[in-house]
């Protein structure tokens, strides 16, 4: 469950370390996003080796796509996703990816959206 004004890790490649919520995009009143939401997020911390490289800046507003919850889901056949952190992946306004490369495993639910693209890029998929 992401909430406006959570902090989130970004796990591509494009250059931001932390983010911040401030906005869900989907819904009208939406109070909490999962994994495979949209939600409007601000840059507040770069990562230091990369920084003179970096595509985005540090107060920039994008669009990050949620890919790691810590609250867990559950599924019909009984299974339990859990994550150890809250990650997103970030997207510019035509939502199309601004990293390369996306770190660690995604979420098979991320196969059967619009976003597949994501989930091939990813490293593995875990359910």
């Amino acid at each position: 469950m992401i909430n406006v004004g959570t902090k989130l890790r970004v796990i591509d490649n494009s250059g931001s370390k932390t983010v911040l919520c401030f906005k869900i995009i989907l819904g009208f009143k939406k109070r909490y996003a999962y994994i495979g939401n949209l939600i409007k997020v601000s840059i507040k911390k770069l990562r230091t080796k990369r920084r003179s490289l970096s595509k985005t800046k540090k107060g920039e507003i994008h669009i990050g796509l949620v890919i790691r919850t810590k609250k867990s889901n559950s599924y019909f056949n009984g299974d339990n996703l859990v994550f150890f952190d809250n990650s997103v992946v970030l997207l510019n306004k035509k939502n199309k990816l601004i990293g390369t490369k996306i770190f660690g495993l995604v979420s098979r639910s991320l196969r059967y959206s619009k976003f597949l693209k994501i989930a091939s890029m990813s490293s593995g998929f875990c359910y």
